[in-house]
């Protein structure tokens, strides 16, 4: 079989650390000390200005190590341009400033994608370019495998997610994406931590896949001897620890739920979610408000950012509609009738829509709110008054026994937070655990299992209270402009990768 390009240049690069390694240099060595940034010189040297004659005698030395994103050899001059995790910069090799052995080695065997180390005085050059003008040079990192010439001109985009070490190193701004989402994370700490929040981790690997309506991961616990399940959320263990007196509590951390891969859904994401003793569903309509108004201004300098071909504004108050003014106001029906089973679904019947298994009132209601409104919510929008069939641990409207205390809030089309009054009544949350027993019998493989252990709690006593989770990964989409969440996510899950016969990945 003929030798592949890829193969070639791997080859070729690996001949070359072994001539490395040869002239008792290690081409994978661990003892150069950095003592600035690409970026801190860039800055530092801004007001340098090009001298003829050369940098002054007692110029600033400085070592900087970085990879070789680009070379250009000139015979006894040669130039690399560098990047860090800062920036880049370019280092400027010179045959008669450098030992001649050494500078005719890294121009010999240094490629792109390889990390340099040098040291040596900042000049400008007679072009503008800022350089360091190095007087000790090598290799430190041999690279054996190219660097694409043309990432951005890559047809499969698959292949940024599953080799995101490379996206990384050919696209600067996909950093700072996660720069950005890093930033959230931060804010939204500090926002909780600011009000008397505690920060909190519970159980990944659960008994009882609890918290909300998903297929979990099954797993087995070999020494216990039970089967086990991760996480698709912590709610009923931060409610635990509301009944045992933390009384404003969140977590930031991993769910996992086993459904399927698209724009908006991994089966790992990550989610904030926080409780607070002594509140309702309302006071979490103010601080969600107030919570992502200020987040958007922190991360993105304005309130109002740039979704598509459309502009969604966080500026307070967000919009409110209940599902059934919703459904109604995006059919152009303000007097629909849907206060029955017999209303909803005749309504599903005449839009053509195949109604749920259990197909009761609050389930098929949601049916028809999440095709004919959802994904027309593009501004902010509190959705309320949830049926109760569909919210088994949030409490019941006082005035309307159909419904919770409950919240959705959309944007772009999309959830990014859920919150409600806790149901903290221990016979009406037997009831509806059990009434989820039943819907799963019927054919609801998402309904929510019994949970005796949480029942129990609630005997204790749980203070009123509310808890909201907010969607990480759907926030920064929105704060950075992209509608597939895998550009947010490092390593999103992927479908595995074949291996051919002679070992190569396609």
């Amino acid at each position: 079989m003929a030798e592949s390009t890829l193969d070639r240049i791997r080859r070729e690069r690996l001949e070359k650390a072994e001539a490395l390694r040869e002239m008792g240099i290690n081409p994978f060595a661990n003892d150069f000390a950095v003592t600035d940034s690409l970026a801190d010189l860039s800055r530092n040297y801004a007001d340098c200005v090009e001298n003829p004659e050369g940098p002054p005698a007692d110029a600033p030395r400085h070592s900087i190590a970085a990879r070789v994103v680009a070379k250009r050899v000139m015979g006894k001059l040669s130039f690399l341009r560098l990047r860090d995790g800062s920036g880049e910069f370019q280092l400027m090799l010179r045959k008669d400033i450098m030992d001649e052995e050494n500078y005719l080695r890294v121009r010999r065997y240094s490629d792109v994608g390889d990390f340099v180390a040098a040291t040596g005085p900042v000049i400008r050059t007679r072009t503008g370019e800022l350089s360091i003008l190095a007087d000790d040079a090598r290799i430190l990192t041999k690279s054996l495998r190219p660097l694409p010439e043309k990432w951005h001109g890559l047809t499969d985009v698959e292949t940024r997610f599953r080799q995101r070490y490379v996206d990384l190193v050919m696209n600067p701004e996909v950093r700072e994406v996660f720069r950005k989402r890093a930033g959230i994370l931060r804010y939204m700490r500090a926002f909780l931590d600011e009000r008397g929040f505690l920060e909190v981790e519970t159980p990944m690997l659960q008994t009882i896949a609890g918290g909300a309506a998903a297929k979990p991961f099954k797993t087995f616990h070999n020494a216990l001897g039970v089967p086990m399940f991760l996480r698709i959320a912590p709610e009923l263990y931060l409610k635990r620890l509301v009944v045992g007196g933390i009384e404003r509590v969140y977590e930031l951390n991993r769910n996992f739920r086993n459904e399927g891969l698209s724009h908006w859904h991994n089966p790992e994401f990550t989610m904030i979610e926080f409780y607070m003793a002594y509140a309702t569903y309302e006071d979490l309509i103010e601080l969600t408000e107030e919570l992502l108004s200020g987040l958007v201004l922190d991360v993105t300098g304005s309130h109002t950012i740039a979704w598509g071909d459309e502009e969604i504004s966080f500026e307070r108050p967000f919009q409110r509609l209940s599902v059934r003014d919703a459904i109604r106001t995006h059919l152009g029906r303000p007097d629909l009738a849907l206060e029955t089973l017999d209303d909803v679904l005749g309504l599903m019947g005449e839009l053509g829509i195949e109604p749920p298994k259990p197909a009761d009132y609050g389930r098929v209601l949601m049916e028809i709110y999440e095709t004919v409104a959802e994904s027309k919510l593009i501004q902010p929008t509190f959705i309320t008054e949830f049926p109760v069939e569909v919210s088994p641990l949030a409490r019941r409207n006082e005035t309307d026994p159909r419904f919770v205390d409950r919240f959705e809030l959309i944007i772009g089309g999309k959830e990014v937070a859920n919150a409600f009054s806790e149901l903290n009544d221990p016979v009406d949350q037997k009831g509806r655990f059990e009434g989820q027993l039943a819907a799963k019998e019927e054919g609801d493989d998402e309904a929510h299992e019994m949970d005796e252990d949480y029942v129990r709690a609630l005997e204790y006593g749980m203070p009123p209270t509310a808890g909201e989770g907010i969607g990480i990964d759907r926030i920064a989409m929105l704060l950075t402009g992209y509608n597939n969440i895998r550009e947010v996510i490092l390593f999103p899950h992927m479908r595995p990768e074949q291996v051919e016969e002679d070992g190569n990945v396609e």
